[in-house]
């Protein structure tokens, strides 16, 4: 059925599934506990509010999610989960399990690091930050863990009373924002012993997705050159630019560019361009991102890309080197999971949204200069696989969907019609419309983790998927290396400038009932005709 387990798991579970002796339960009892999930789960709602605005205020970008891991595994700890810190390198990553014996082991993920400067004050639908430069959460990442808390302290709360076997782990995507913990995680036999994996993001509608999703993989490369310096004016011929390479690698990759197919995309950033103008540059460095809608097309852009690297070495007499900062697979989930999730969705709903949600949405909607739609009361259907395959974005849980059955719960926090990565994002993800979309995401989520603990039939029939189809003629293949370190420096200097500024807006779930009401904000805050 399943992948060979890891020791630490095997020694929790004393044996594996498959010798299960777990008990049988009815349709109709089956029914009945999910439908107490989600009882349990709106009864929670507050818990899901404060864990949602507390993160929010924390507002960390990734590899620096220092107040955001501490809050949410003391939280787990707190609730039996035992906690593993600082796995797989990375001090921010942890890894958080309770057991109840024998049975499935389902491992639930979601990212918690956010946008640069993308502060905003939530429930405010024109721009006002509230650091200005600061980063904000311009993605929704502070909805994700607080959602998969939510259902699974629901669902171990049924677990202990009926004796149901079966183990919950719970993990954070670090850095997601920079492709950059997951295939770490997998690389390092994290999900060796798990037999399926639920991940949760944010949207703007309440779904699941089966078989290749929209998007594309990637590997993250920066290319560093190192020359001589020299005076800029006074003996400029002595000098050897490393910031002329920069520039001749990015004029022959964006000649490379015109080449590549639509499905292809690339973009990249200086991140040194050398210190002042009258010192000729002996280091720069570029970063890339490469993408593909499949691992091999990847490969061959990145070996492209090092070639002309190395030709800009070649005319500046400089040297160059090249390190990964993160990658990620084109994303494959599991039609299994995903049906078994949708039935669930269909019996959850979207929430109900009151006149002041829909107000919001559609301010924000009018000046992003967006279709005035509102937020969305009809539910997506399943997503299945599409004819012609649409190139996008990423996101590095392609590389877990590629070693355990995964699917990908979109839960409806934010708003349609919206830039992404942007402070527009942001302004929902502390206001009643991302809690209500936690809670009835964590109510599909629950009864799905029912499904699979009390009928371990379908975990099986989620492994025949992964091995006779989606893994059938496609292997995984890591993109980094055993000696590759995960690039937990990004972003120190940043929160280091920003942090002192951003503690003052701590949320202090003692004193205020919202985040909104710390702020002083009115719901809905609107520009005046």
């Amino acid at each position: 059925m399943r992948k060979s387990i890891g020791i630490g798991l095997l020694m929790l579970l004393g044996s594996s599934l498959g010798s299960l002796a777990q008990q049988k339960f009815s349709p109709k009892k089956i029914q009945a506990l999910k439908e107490e999930a989600a009882q349990i789960v709106e009864a929670n709602h507050k818990q899901s509010q404060v864990m949602v605005d507390k993160i929010f205020s924390f507002a960390e970008l990734g590899f620096q999610e220092v107040e955001s891991s501490k809050y949410l595994t003391g939280i787990l700890e707190q609730n039996g989960f035992t906690i593993e810190t600082g796995i797989s390198g990375i001090p921010t990553a942890w890894w958080a399990t309770w057991s109840n014996g024998e049975g499935p082991v389902i491992a639930l993920g979601s990212d918690v690091d956010n946008i640069p400067k993308a502060s905003q004050y939530p429930g405010v639908a024109y721009h006002k930050p509230m650091v200005e430069g600061a980063p904000g959460h311009g993605e929704g990442h502070n909805a994700g863990i607080p959602l998969n808390i939510t259902a699974a302290l629901a669902v171990k709360q049924i677990m202990e009373r009926e004796n149901i076997g079966g183990t919950l782990i719970l993990w954070p995507g670090i850095a997601e924002e920079l492709v950059a913990a997951k295939a770490w995680y997998t690389r390092d036999g994290l999900f060796d012993g798990v037999d399926l994996c639920i991940f949760t993001h944010v949207a703007n509608n309440l779904g699941v997705s089966w078989g290749q999703a929209n998007g594309t993989g990637l590997i993250s490369v920066e290319y560093s050159f190192e020359g001589e310096a020299a005076h800029g004016a006074g003996a400029p011929w002595r000098g050897r630019s490393a910031a002329d390479a920069v520039e001749l690698m990015n004029i022959g990759w964006n000649y490379k560019r015109e080449h590549l197919h639509p499905l292809k995309r690339s973009h990249s950033v200086i991140t040194d361009g050398g210190d002042q103008p009258n010192v000729v540059p002996s280091k720069a460095s570029i970063w890339y991102y490469f993408r593909d809608v499949k691992y091999d097309g990847i490969m061959e852009m990145y070996e492209q890309a090092t070639n002309i690297a190395k030709g800009a070495a070649l005319m500046t007499e400089t040297e160059m080197s090249y390190k990964v900062l993160g990658t990620a697979w084109p994303r494959h989930f599991n039609k299994v999971i995903a049906e078994m999730m949708y039935e669930n969705i269909q019996k959850v709903g979207l929430p109900e949204w009151d006149e002041k949600d829909q107000t919001l949405a559609k301010a924000v909607q009018k000046e992003m200069g967006s279709e005035e739609s509102g937020l969305a009361t009809e539910l997506s259907e399943l997503g299945k696989p599409s004819e012609e395959i649409r190139s996008g974005g990423s996101d590095d849980i392609g590389d877990v969907s590629w070693v355990v059955p995964t699917v990908t719960l979109r839960f409806p926090s934010n708003i349609p019609g919206l830039p992404g990565h942007h402070w527009a994002n942001a302004i929902a993800m502390a206001t009643p419309i991302a809690h209500k979309g936690v809670t009835a995401g964590a109510k599909a989520e629950a009864m799905t983790i029912l499904d699979f603990l009390l009928q371990p039939e379908l975990v099986d029939q989620a492994w025949d998927y992964f091995n006779n189809v989606q893994t059938k003629e496609e292997t995984y293949k890591p993109m980094i290396t055993a000696d590759d370190a995960p690039p937990i420096y990004l972003n120190e200097g940043i929160m280091k400038q920003f942090r002192p500024q951003l503690e003052k807006f701590y949320y202090d779930e003692t004193k205020y009932d919202s985040y909104l009401e710390q702020l002083g904000v009115t719901y809905p805050t609107i520009k005046k005709n």
